[in-house]
């Protein structure tokens, strides 16, 4: 499976962006889906995660209310909808896919994901 992640860039405090996870090499709907980020300096940190269906989602505290994870089975195709951007959740964001849905603790840990993507930049400016 290859992930490419899209859809970073720069925006104000408050503002919003749109990333997406395209998936190749068989149908994303086999794999749970998987938002992470990693600021400079700082530990890969889990953001919200997607089962295969679409029916159970997991956030991290922080964003929750603020992002909304989705995926477009049909499309191959992950989305995470960012809103109200703070400037601390500036860091580069990472796709990731895993075949089994497990706690949350499970789903937080990044060594338990197989697949990655290269990572998109998001900076939100104060």
């Amino acid at each position: 499976v290859q992930l490419q992640a899209s859809g970073g860039g720069l925006v104000q405090a408050g503002g919003s962006l749109r990333l997406s996870c395209a998936t190749s090499g068989r149908t994303s709907s086999f794999y749970v889906m998987g938002w992470f980020r990693q600021a400079p300096g700082k530990e890969r940190e889990f953001v919200a995660v997607i089962s295969w269906s679409g029916d159970r989602i997991f956030y991290i505290d922080s964003v929750k209310g603020r992002f909304t994870i989705s995926r477009d089975n049909a499309k191959d195709t992950v989305s995470l909808q960012m809103n109200s951007l703070k400037p601390e959740d500036t860091a580069v964001y990472y796709c990731a896919a895993r075949q089994n849905w497990g706690t949350y603790g499970s789903m937080a840990r990044p060594p338990l994901y197989n697949y990655w993507g290269q990572g998109t930049q998001v900076t939100v400016s104060s």
